[in-house]
């Protein structure tokens, strides 16, 4: 079985108000890609938090895509790409991007080129159902999204991420607690 060319990893927490907006995200993705024809180019990937592990999910292809709400990015979403910490962080518990890439560059494997895409989120309260705000960032970040699915190329992906306000903004898995 050969791997799709293409990865997403979605992270979030469905019971956390708006950080469902991952996973969410993640679930009509792969809803659009199969009615598109398109779900043979990528593998989609969700979990609560990203981890040492993930760094195999990225060996082998040719582009990766972050997927994660955050209460600091700016509205209504944030892509950008990132490359691996040229000091790896001495976690196995909730890493960031450009971490799980170091964690892949330690094991011997070449990163694919790599994007984050931060949807501003608000509220993160355990029980809290997802914002009015988030609800809107989602589509936006959707569309971007299908964008990206459409134009699987990282020339393509790097001018949607320049031709962004703000789009190399600091951003990391930390803004989503």
């Amino acid at each position: 079985m050969s791997l799709a060319p293409v990865v997403i990893l979605a992270c979030g927490n469905p019971s956390r108000g708006d950080d469902a907006l991952g996973p969410m995200l993640l679930d009509r993705l792969q809803d659009w890609l199969a009615g598109e024809g398109l779900s043979t180019g990528f593998e989609l990937i969700g979990d609560f938090q990203w981890q040492v592990e993930h760094a195999l999910d990225l060996a082998g292809r040719r582009l990766a895509l972050f997927l994660d709400a955050g209460q600091r990015t700016p509205a209504p979403w944030v892509l950008r790409q990132v490359q691996a910490l040229a000091t790896p962080t001495p976690s196995t518990h909730a890493l960031s991007p450009e971490a799980v890439l170091a964690v892949l560059a330690r094991i011997g494997q070449p990163a694919p080129p790599t994007f984050v895409l931060g949807v501003a989120g608000e509220r993160f309260e355990l029980g809290e159902g997802l914002s009015a705000a988030a609800s809107r960032h989602a589509e936006g970040a959707f569309a971007l999204l299908q964008a990206l699915c459409r134009t699987p190329r990282v020339d393509a992906w790097q001018a949607l991420a320049t031709g962004e306000p703000g789009g190399f903004v600091r951003w990391s898995a930390r803004d989503a607690q």
